[in-house]
């Protein structure tokens, strides 16, 4: 049993703290909004949290709250304890969290996910890890319990870099999904066809066969539930904006990228703030030529 510090516990650190405190961890968690957790005992502070801890696991908003946090932690931490952050962030401040808890004398992942809230409450989400072998191997019995599988990608920082290019594609896919949907029926194609067609065809993608964003069409997803989300639109447009960040440092020409960027954006504007982000679909077939 792994003593277990947990900071964030938000719509997704909550249910990730609650399958680590049911694998029969000792679990004690802080969150500013005082959440509490069943199995989850409370700290009074971030630092209580992270103090005497084999593992010290945050879920936070963004990356300047995250190099904050660290600040606090990395002081109050045991040595030799891992540090993992599965907040979704900046590469800049991801790495700059690496080298707090390397300066402290601490092992340290980054580890953002994918599977939304529900993949945190089944427990099957998907890490992408970077950090040394070493703090890898310290934090894959956690990922083990969290989720269903955790990719080493790299150094520190390359989890933040695959999960920025991994939702850069999915938002890529899901507006061209929604593009290709609308033209059909208003050519009056029956879209339980189209789906029967494209599910099979070299326009197969995680966006139509697991996540249509048309009712009725395949497999249960928000449509079927009038957008209620499994992955927010606002969250979508936070992290497509990370990766026109990352692109903008890197030189890396990303034009679907930055247009499906302002897409979203326009998207949470006009409503789509707490939507999934599947219901951007409705803004583009509402769209005239």
């Amino acid at each position: 049993m792994s003593r277990i510090g947990f900071i964030g516990l938000g719509n997704m650190g909550a249910p990730m703290a609650a399958n680590l405190a049911k694998a029969d961890h000792g679990v004690i968690g802080f969150d500013v909004a005082g959440v509490t957790v069943e199995g989850v005992a409370n700290a009074e502070s971030a630092a209580a949290a992270a103090a005497n801890q084999d593992i010290v696991i945050t879920m936070l908003p963004d990356g300047p709250i995250v190099r904050s946090v660290y600040q606090d932690i990395v002081k109050a931490a045991a040595p030799g304890s891992c540090m993992v952050d599965c907040s979704t962030i900046d590469v800049e401040n991801s790495r700059a969290a690496h080298g707090m808890a390397g300066d402290a004398g601490l092992l340290s992942v980054d580890a953002p996910v994918s599977g939304g809230v529900g993949g945190a409450v089944a427990g099957t989400l998907t890490f992408m890890a970077g950090g040394s072998e070493e703090a890898f191997a310290v934090a894959a019995p956690a990922f083990e319990i969290m989720g269903q599988k955790a990719v080493h990608c790299g150094e520190a920082g390359a989890g933040q870099v695959a999960k920025i290019c991994n939702n850069m594609i999915l938002a890529i896919t899901m507006i061209g999904v929604g593009e290709g949907f609308g033209l059909g029926q208003k050519l009056g194609l029956d879209p339980k066809k189209l789906f029967d067609v494209v599910s099979t065809s070299s326009g197969s993608c995680w966006a139509v066969n697991t996540y249509c964003p048309v009712a009725g069409v395949g497999p249960t997803s928000p449509a079927d539930n009038a957008f209620k989300p499994g992955f927010a639109a606002e969250l979508m447009m936070k992290d497509t904006k990370l990766s026109q960040d990352a692109a903008g440092t890197a030189g890396a020409a990303t034009p679907l990228g930055a247009h499906a960027t302002e897409l979203f954006r326009q998207f949470v504007e006009a409503g789509g703030r707490g939507k999934d982000f599947s219901g951007i679909v409705e803004m583009i077939q509402a769209m005239e030529r």
